[in-house]
């Protein structure tokens, strides 16, 4: 059976600085929003797609209502909040959640993190990345976890049991060291630094692909 992708779209984005809706900035002549939509339809790991919206993107709800995805307005009240909301509603089991802000990714990246999913046999599962990788990209991270004596940063992307959500689900933790999981867009700065890494990827040049269990 295959997961359902849950696309995070329904935030402020305060510290964007920039007008319009975050979801809806370009990144190499294509919204945000759209560039992850594309990813997760294509991974084949992934069935139904749905993208999470608020009163904060009205915009971006009316832009998704022309794709093929279900958009669900969420209460906006924060993101664990608005993921449970959405998992309740619809039934969900097995969800792909993944962040609007994270322009780079692919479905044969998805594909990878859904497949260590399933052999990890863990009802969850976070996908992090060394802070190494970060601080080679120019990166400082607001959030750093120590795991196992290595601090990693969190991704935005996470499976988890739809069924189980509100309980504490015991999580497996992949540390994957790849540059394009480690750029979430949320200032000007990593916009500016996306459009540069999507210009070496496009030369033969972007970060290697490296995975490791934590």
């Amino acid at each position: 059976m295959r997961v359902t992708a849950l696309i995070m779209a329904g935030g402020r984005g305060k510290r964007m600085r920039a007008p319009g809706e975050k979801p809806l900035l370009m990144v190499g002549g294509k919204a945000m929003i759209d560039r992850v939509v594309e990813a997760a339809k294509s991974a084949r790991e992934v069935g139904d797609v749905i993208v999470a919206v608020s009163r904060h993107t009205p915009k971006t709800a009316e832009r998704m209502r022309g794709l093929p995805v279900k958009v669900i307005e969420t209460p906006g009240k924060g993101y664990d909040y608005d993921v449970q909301y959405v998992a309740r509603r619809c039934g969900l089991e097995v969800i792909l959640v993944i962040a609007a802000d994270l322009p780079l990714i692919t479905g044969s990246v998805l594909d990878r993190i859904v497949d260590h999913y399933r052999r990890a046999g863990k009802p969850a599962l976070a996908v992090m990345v060394p802070i190494e990788v970060h601080e080679k990209l120019g990166l400082k991270p607001d959030l750093v976890f120590r795991i196992e004596g290595r601090e990693v940063v969190p991704t935005g992307i996470n499976v988890i049991d739809g069924r189980m959500v509100g309980e504490g689900q015991e999580q497996e933790v992949l540390v994957a060291e790849w540059g394009e999981l480690a750029i979430n867009v949320n200032t000007l700065d990593d916009l500016r630094l996306a459009e540069e890494f999507l210009r070496r990827k496009e030369r033969g040049d972007g970060l290697a692909i490296m995975w490791r269990k934590a």
